[in-house]
């Protein structure tokens, strides 16, 4: 692999996750709300598993960027992206598909095979970077290309998201 595509997908998987536990953290009782609506944890432990939750997504926004802990944060940000996509499908076979998804977006999100997919795919964008790096020299055009190519992951990964959340909205209009 081309260390740039390795990088682009670190630098935004490192956004992503940040800006996953900043949302969480400034709504807490919201998100904590939203993970006792799963009911896949015992009651007794939803606020301290909502924190730890939180601060992993934050250790991961670190981890996935730095050299020598990223090996270990891509492929446990893999099995967290795993553990969240099997979290909504266990709810979707549940026939709860009118919860939140807990992305904490900019807008409330209904459960969907659509998320499991999402999750799926990200979780194989970060074992992707597991894969042997070609060592090469870093030109300066690097630089800029990561940086485009971040923001333009990062406009998908919108794009994609707010697609998922009206697929609802769209069906009913199709009615």
């Amino acid at each position: 692999m081309d260390p740039v595509i390795e990088l682009v997908i670190c630098y935004a998987l490192a956004l992503l996750w940040f800006t996953a536990a900043v949302k969480k953290a400034f709504v807490f009782e919201g998100f904590v709300a939203t993970l006792r609506d799963y009911q896949l944890v015992p009651e007794s432990t939803i606020v301290p598993f909502s924190a730890a939750l939180v601060g992993m997504e934050l250790c991961f926004s670190i981890g996935v960027v730095l050299p020598f802990t990223r090996s270990f944060f891509l492929l446990s940000s893999a099995g967290l992206f795993g553990i969240y996509a099997a979290a909504i499908g266990i709810n979707l076979f549940r026939g709860r598909r009118y919860i939140d998804c807990g992305c904490m977006g900019l807008a409330q999100q209904s459960l969907s095979g659509w998320l499991v997919w999402r999750n799926l795919l990200l979780a194989g964008l970060a074992l992707a970077c597991l894969l042997p790096v070609q060592p090469r020299e870093f030109l300066w055009l690097d630089s800029i290309s990561i940086i485009f190519a971040v923001g333009a992951l990062v406009a998908v990964y919108a794009t994609v998201n707010r697609l998922i959340a009206n697929v609802p909205e769209l069906a009913r209009l199709r009615r």
